[in-house]
Formats: structure tokens, sequence, C-alpha cells
């Protein structure tokens, strides 16, 4: 696999440099700096891929280009976004970044109860524990609604945690729950949220799939004669927050992605860290079926339980078999190199990242300290390598 780094620009307090010295030599990154829906200019991408290149890196991956809210809910200037969407695809081509990572999550990007979760190696992680969230959703935001999204025994225990809280507790659960974008240390407001779920009030899940069905209709053969390809994040977490629809959850989502548009570039970003939080998902099974679109990889693992608490692990434990998943990859390279295509590594990058030793005092955005990812980093590629020897040093052998 092609490693890769998540890095998000000149004002990440992670360098360029650094990123080299982790192991790294593909870029993932994106123009934090301008707003969803408007175009990405060839000036403003070549400037920064420059810079990357001055460093000795690739920018191999974009993450992403926001598609704007108006374009889910196919409401206000939906079309004009669309038509922005094409010109940055377009031009992405135009200055020879090949894959692009996007999203089609409603309002939140992420969600997460905790991003200062300490795990009992006193390293800091980030956790989602459902209680919680329904304790934000129900007391705090006030939806209409809202207890129906819960079992009893999940409106209980909210109750119950909502009631130990004090004032601090229940600012940090809020600005945690509404952090935006990855990037960036901006929130949403309460207000903000109650307003946004009134333009979701009639989409359910079969209305949402249709306008991003739609949309690929629009935007795949731009990306066909950009030679760009699209790659679709899941949901994270994989289950419907606040009662709004999520359509990147499962298996099948991705295989009706894959279908509403066939064409090599509409294609898929396995997260193993967002399918992997539903216990309903197996890994290993979803990249071997899905192997043929798969475009971009994150990899990271997370502890969960059934009810939809989860925390992210360290790499190499919790509930995904990263060893299976890995094969299946290298297996669909193996297929792609002997069939002569000339691009045929997947870009990889360690997602996410406890936060540790040096690192425990400094400020990143949550998941995306130096040493967690450097430490994520390699032992993905020392697991990747044991993989690859077990599967293909038999085959390479000299008669």
């Amino acid at each position: 696999m092609e490693h890769t780094w998540r890095w998000f620009g000149p004002h990440d307090p992670v360098g360029l440099n650094e990123i080299r010295q982790a192991g790294a030599r593909g870029i993932v990154t994106a123009l934090h700096h301008i707003p969803a829906g408007e175009v990405w200019s060839t000036e403003e991408i070549m400037q920064r891929k420059n810079m990357i290149e001055k460093a000795g890196l690739q920018w191999r991956v974009v993450e992403s280009v926001p598609v704007h809210g108006d374009i889910k809910k196919q409401t206000g200037d939906y079309t004009r976004y669309i038509e922005n969407f094409k010109r940055t695809i377009k031009n992405l081509g135009d200055c020879g970044i090949s894959t692009l990572c996007y999203n089609f999550i409603p309002m939140l990007d992420w969600t997460r109860t905790d991003i200062s979760w300490m795990s009992p190696d006193s390293t800091v992680g980030s956790r989602f524990d459902m209680k919680a969230f329904a304790a934000f959703d129900l007391f705090i935001l006030k939806r209409p609604g809202a207890k129906s999204s819960y079992s009893d025994k999940i409106l209980d225990e909210a109750e119950q945690y909502y009631n130990r809280l004090d004032e601090e507790g229940k600012k940090k659960l809020t600005d945690t729950v509404l952090l935006r974008l990855p990037g960036t240390e901006e929130k949403y407001e309460v207000e903000d949220i109650r307003e946004m779920l009134k333009g979701y009030a009639h989409i359910d899940r079969n209305t949402m799939k249709a306008h991003l069905f739609y949309f690929l209709r629009e935007i795949i053969p731009v990306a066909e004669q950009s030679k760009v390809k699209m790659a679709i994040h899941a949901d994270d977490p994989p289950f419907s927050l606040f009662g709004l629809p999520r359509i990147v959850s499962t298996k099948q989502d991705a295989l009706d992605i894959i279908h509403a548009v066939d064409s090599e570039y509409n294609g898929l970003t396995i997260c193993s860290g967002s399918y992997g939080a539903g216990h309903f998902n197996d890994l290993a099974e979803m990249t071997r079926e899905l192997a043929h679109r798969i475009h971009f990889v994150h990899l990271r693992n997370v502890k969960r339980d059934t009810e939809g608490n989860f925390y992210e692990d360290h790499h190499l434990d919790g509930d995904i078999d990263l060893y299976r998943v890995i094969r299946e990859l290298l297996l669909e390279e193996q297929r792609r190199k002997n069939s002569g295509l000339q691009n045929w590594q997947i870009p990889m990058r360690p997602d996410h990242g406890h936060k540790m030793l040096d690192d425990i005092n400094k400020t990143f955005y949550p998941g995306y300290s130096l040493i967690g990812r450097l430490k994520a980093l390699a032992e993905l590629r020392g697991l990747e390598l044991g993989v690859k020897r077990c599967l293909f040093d038999e085959q390479n052998k000299n008669p």
C-alpha cells in the first residue's frame, strides 16, 4: 500500500518534515480555508501542491472537498453547488491529483462524546457513549421526538448521566458533540443544530439515498473525464443520530452506491474505524467484496458493544481484524498490478492515534497528534510487510 498521512496545511502543528521522518511519502490534505460549496481554483491547488512537493512529498489524496448541505437536502442553491463541485474536480485533475475523498453525512461530519478519554495505559483517545449522546439530545438539545430514538434502558441511563453533570460537564459534552470538521476547532451552537434539523424534517433514508445518487450521476462523468477517483467515506458512527438518515453505514449501503453509477471512478474510502464501530459490519468480508472499488483506506481500531458504544483502541488491538483487512487489500493490489494497471497501489493512512508521551501536553486536533500516528504507521507497516511476505514469498521464489 501507499503510506500517506493526513496534514491540515500550514497551520498544522505537525510539519511536513516530521511526516517524512514518520515514514509517510504521500500527503492527504484539503484547502480548509475555502468555504463549503465554493470552487477550488487551480492557483490555490497548485500553491498547496508545490508546498508539499518542496518538502519531498506528494499530494496523494484530497480529504475532503465538503459537500454543501443544500446538495444533501436538494434545497436552495444545490444546483450551483454541484456545478462548483464539478469545477473543483476538473481543477484537481488538471493539477494531477487523482483521488478525492468526501462524505454525505447529514449535518455533523463525525461525532464523539469524549475526545480526551484516558485509556488504561494513560494514553488519550476518543469515545462515543450512547447514554451521554442521548443525554445531550434529550436534555440539552431538547430535540422534539428524541425519546423515540432510544431504548428504555438508554433513556433511563441518559437521565441519570445528565443529572450527575455540573455546568462545566454539560458545556464539555456540548462542545464535544458539536465539534465541526477535522482541520478546524470551530463548533456549532445548539441553536445551529436545531435550525439545521428543520431542513431535514421531511428527508428519510430513501430520499437521502436518492439525493446522493443524483449527485453521483452529476459528478462521476466529470470525474471520469478528469481522471479523479471519487471515494466516499463512511458515516461516523455508522448509525442514525438526531433521528437523521445515514446511508453509508453498511456493506449493502456501499454496494448500492457503487451500483448507482457503474464506473471505476465511483468508489469508496474504507474506514475500518467508522464502519467498524458497527458490530454488524465484518470489515474483512466487506473489504474482500468491495475491493475492486476501494480507492482509499483509513486504518484504525475500535472496541465496541452492541448498543452503539465504542472507543478508539490501539491499532493492533480492538475488535477489527486488521490482519485480514490488510490481507484483502494486498490481494486486490496484486490483482490490479497483474492486470496491468499503472496506479495499482492503494493509498492508506493511519487514522487517528492516541495522544501519548511528549504529545500529551501539546495541542492537536483530536486524533491527529504526531507520536500516536507515528506509532500506528510503524505498526501497520510492519503488519503489512508480514502479511505480504506470507502471501507472496512462495510464489516469487526462484525455481
